[in-house]
């Protein structure tokens, strides 16, 4: 397995040249200048990353990241822990959001367990660092050298599957409470107070909301998190679910495919990826505007636009699987349009 240093210094910038060509032959498809907006802009985006005689997602899969958080403890979620692991054995079963959607989006989904408080789950990648991360409210989530070994795993694993075809990976996460710790990392990384991006999650009883908030102040004051390391940021108030999503979206980049992102998680995982190499920013595909508290914040930091706005906040990757579409509508008008030139269609400067 290569070293995170390694894959890191895999991830190249866009191919302008490609981008530009790219331009040229959407100006000249069969509509007026720009009529698809950011359909258009995607799929510049997409000609970048793989080419602009290359443009398609032939095949896709959404990975999602499980694993049980020690903040739990903290009793900053209502659902019962164990529906962790309940639901990562529907996701096996294909009958959770995200399955029921990427079936319909022509795309695969891979459970990994990445620390789930439960036996090993038969059907799940097996990536478990520990039956559930350090409660961020006393302690550090994870080591160090955790942190680094599950995103240098997690980005290995991105690679691999690229390498064995997958050309669009869509992140997802699983883990109850898994919100407030990502509510922790978008306050450090954004520098924003917790109370600006702490929400309701799963339903947490708004009434309760500040409780949830002193839970985020005592993680950040207890641990110190430092925003200009990202890996720091991950390891002291992040979690294990957290962590593959990030080692994803390297590996990915590192491997040359794009990454859709889901919701508020995979927002705050993106923040570190794109502070441990700038360049992740290009692959990243922002897919909707969760309807969690901190999401816009989120996004600013990020200066990401969501391509769409259905007041999702499912997680488990449902918003990437919804937004698969896009990206193939973006794929299809690039590639399958007839041109002006073709049909003597002559448009004014």
């Amino acid at each position: 397995m290569q070293t995170l240093e390694q894959i890191i210094a895999q991830i190249q910038p866009l191919n302008q040249d490609a981008m530009v060509k790219a331009q040229v032959k959407l100006d000249g498809l069969l509509k007026p200048t720009g009529s698809l907006g950011r359909l258009e802009t995607l799929a510049i985006q997409l000609a970048g990353i793989f080419g602009e005689k290359n443009v398609n997602v032939n095949r896709k899969q959404i990975v999602v990241m499980a694993a049980d958080h020690g903040v739990y403890d903290e009793g900053v979620a209502i659902s019962p822990r164990v529906v962790t692991a309940i639901q990562a054995q529907n996701m096996i079963h294909g009958v959770t959001g995200v399955c029921v959607l990427a079936k319909h989006a022509g795309a695969e989904v891979v459970i990994v367990d990445a620390g789930i408080d439960c036996e090993p789950i038969e059907g799940a990648v097996d990536m478990r660092m520990a039956r559930g991360s350090g409660n961020i409210a006393r302690e550090a989530a994870m080591s160090r050298e955790q942190a680094e070994f599950l995103l240098t795993k997690a980005a290995d694993f991105a690679m691999t599957q690229a390498a064995n075809g997958v050309r669009l990976l869509g992140v997802g996460e699983l883990g109850m409470a898994n919100t407030t710790p990502a509510a922790a990392i978008v306050s450090v990384m954004a520098k924003r107070q917790p109370e600006e991006v702490v929400g309701v999650g799963a339903n947490f009883p708004s009434a309760q909301l500040h409780h949830k908030v002193d839970v985020v102040c005592r993680a950040i004051a207890c641990n110190q998190p430092n925003a200009t390391d990202g890996v720091d940021v991950l390891a002291k108030v992040g979690g294990f679910d957290l962590a593959g999503m990030t080692g994803l979206m390297l590996g990915a980049a590192a491997a040359g495919i794009p990454v859709v992102l889901d919701g508020f998680l995979s927002y705050a995982s993106a923040l570190i990826a794109c502070q441990i190499s700038p360049r992740v920013h290009d692959y990243l595909i922002p897919s909707h505007l969760s309807a969690e508290k901190g999401a816009r914040i989120a996004l600013q930091q990020l200066k990401l636009e969501p391509y769409l706005q259905l007041e999702m906040r499912l997680g488990e990757g449902s918003g990437a699987a919804v937004a698969m579409n896009i990206v193939d509508a973006a794929c299809a008008a690039y590639n399958e349009m007839g041109s002006l030139a073709d049909s003597n269609i002559i448009l004014p400067a």
